[in-house]
């Protein structure tokens, strides 16, 4: 019997056309191309002033991911400096962010 091997097979290569189809649009329309004679719309940029996040909504909104918070006081300003150059990277943050949490702690922290 030829024709259900052959059958699984136009049934594979369908299944695999579609798998590549969908996987394709996906990444067409993540990187923004709508298509011909669409118009194309701008991703809203990830700011904090779009988002009207303070300083103390993004320490806490970021900082209790890996480790409980630390309060502002228990380091000087140029201690909080140093922290947040080590902290941004391990926490992959934008620099308008980190500057936002950083500007919050130092003015928190007394010093």
């Amino acid at each position: 019997m030829h024709l259900p091997t052959s059958l699984k097979q136009r049934l594979a290569i369908r299944v695999g056309f579609a798998v590549t189809a969908v996987v394709a649009s996906a990444f067409l329309l993540s990187a923004g191309y709508a298509g011909e004679g669409s118009k194309s719309v701008k991703p809203p940029e990830k700011t904090t002033e779009s988002q009207g996040l303070s300083g103390a909504d993004l320490y806490a909104m970021h900082c209790n991911r890996c480790h409980s918070e630390r309060y502002p006081k228990e380091f000087q300003a140029a201690q909080w400096q140093t922290i947040m150059i080590h902290m941004r990277v391990r926490a992959n943050l934008p620099a308008s962010q980190a500057k936002e949490i950083l500007k919050y702690l130092q003015q928190e922290s007394g010093s």
